[in-house]
């Protein structure tokens, strides 16, 4: 009979324990990071060290370090959840991460600063490769149909100079320097396809066709036949992305600054009758186009039926009702399904502001750790990399939990890189080798056996 079923009395749970332990510090081979053994399992699932230094050839840089250990390195560092390069001190002895990384020490902060410096453009087109690689590998295992790629910059902010940074657009921090970078996230998997690092001065379509069509083309070359989706907001508007992307018989919807356009205005204002999709969201489809284009194109103008908040003290003690206000949208598309389907596949799209919130919340993408263009990138993609393997890892320890949707759903419910870490990650544990066998010694909690067993049932049972 388990413990938690039975009645307890008072002294059976409670215990005195008011002194201090003393302090004792010892090299007894104990590690913070148990869980590490998943990701070495999926490592060596992916080749990923392999397929690394295949980015970087033979070059040294150094005597002991090359630049795929410093990039490996770092790939970890953030899976752990450290932030500055610095911090990297506080496991430089852990067991499981030198074995993880295959070295007896880890490098120096110093080391690891100077290695980035000395990356080249051709280096960070190898591995911006190797990111394309992984993820599409991931989806030619899924044999999808259909496959949704989002496009959006997400600013990455600095208090101090670095090469490439400049002063943009920043509601939050004004006048704060930084970079932009477009990024292509996959809309099944949450995961990112590839980005294009740029300055933060730059409009959203700085680069953006070029950008796109690369990501179209890469998936067509690796996956044929597949039938291709992408949806974009109001700043990619335009005839130079809407006609290739057609030509290339991509579908797409993207957002329309109808503010811009007088006539499109005046044309939603004298609107009386719209058709409705549900209780809030309503629409209509104008005979409009810009003209300056040569072409028409399906339009969509959406109207939501959104609470407004009252301004001003409130008084409690009376009934407050809520004040209604539409919202207005316009879509631009070559689709031929549903309204209904379209509205709901474009506001979809809002999945992607979590991925990036993910990814500076708990991968540290917003981190800039060298005064470097090039650096910076380096660390940019061993974000995104980590990023990527969190969804790789529980891509492969379980089957897909949804069907496509019509907002074109992640088809897993992914768990976030810092619940991974706290629930399996993050395990005391002590390695040694009992009889010539090495073993890892973790706490005899159910909960975490049952998960770490699992996972490494699954992983093992893939390769």
């Amino acid at each position: 009979m388990e413990v938690a079923a039975m009645k307890l009395s008072r002294t059976q749970v409670e215990r005195k324990s008011r002194a201090l332990p003393r302090l004792q510090f010892e090299d007894q081979q104990l590690t913070s990071f148990s869980g590490l053994v998943l990701f070495q399992a999926l490592f060596v699932r992916l080749d990923f060290r392999t397929r690394l230094q295949q980015c970087f050839g033979q070059l040294q840089p150094s005597r002991a370090y090359g630049y795929a250990i410093v990039v490996f390195g770092l790939v970890v560092h953030i899976l752990l959840g450290y932030r500055h390069l610095r911090d990297s001190r506080f496991y430089n002895d852990d067991p499981i991460v030198l074995r993880l990384l295959q070295l007896r020490r880890l490098p120096h902060v110093a080391t690891m600063s100077r290695v980035l410096t000395q990356i080249t453009r051709t280096m960070i087109d190898q591995l911006r490769h190797l990111l394309r690689s992984l993820v599409l590998q991931r989806l030619a295992s899924l044999g999808l149909r259909r496959i949704t790629l989002d496009f959006d910059g997400s600013v990455l902010g600095t208090n101090r100079w670095a090469e490439g940074t400049a002063v943009g657009f920043n509601p939050k921090k004004k006048g704060q320097r930084s970079y932009y970078p477009l990024f292509c996230t996959v809309a099944q998997t949450g995961q990112v396809l590839d980005f294009l690092f740029r300055s933060g001065n730059v409009h959203d379509s700085h680069g953006a066709c070029e950008f796109i069509l690369a990501c179209i083309n890469e998936i067509r070359a690796a996956l044929p036949g597949v039938h291709i989706e992408v949806r974009m907001d109001s700043a990619f508007f335009s005839d130079a992305i809407v006609v290739p992307l057609h030509r290339l018989g991509v579908a797409f919807t993207i957002s329309v600054p109808f503010e811009r356009f007088r006539p499109l205005k005046e044309i939603i204002e004298r609107r009386r009758f719209w058709w409705r999709v549900n209780a809030a969201v309503s629409y209509f489809e104008p005979e409009w186009k810009p003209q300056s284009w040569n072409r028409r194109f399906r339009v969509l103008v959406v109207r939501t039926d959104t609470p407004v908040c009252a301004h001003g003290p409130v008084q409690l003690d009376l009934f407050i009702p809520f004040d209604y206000s539409y919202q207005f949208q316009v879509v631009v598309t070559n689709k031929t399904i549903s309204a209904r389907h379209v509205v709901a596949f474009h506001h979809g799209r809002g999945a992607q502001e979590a991925v990036f919130a993910e990814l500076k919340s708990q991968g540290q993408m917003d981190y800039i750790p060298t005064r470097t263009l090039l650096g910076n990138q380096t660390y940019l993609l061993a974000a995104v990399l980590a990023h990527n393997l969190n969804r790789e890892l529980q891509m492969q320890v379980s089957e897909p939990q949804r069907k496509t949707t019509a907002k074109r759903a992640t088809l897993w419910a992914f768990e976030k890189l810092a619940t991974l870490r706290q629930r399996l990650v993050q395990r005391a544990g002590r390695l040694t080798r009992p009889q010539g066998v090495l073993t890892l010694t973790v706490s005899a909690n159910p909960a975490v056996r049952e998960d770490l067993l699992r996972h490494l049932d699954m992983l093992q049972a893939a390769a």
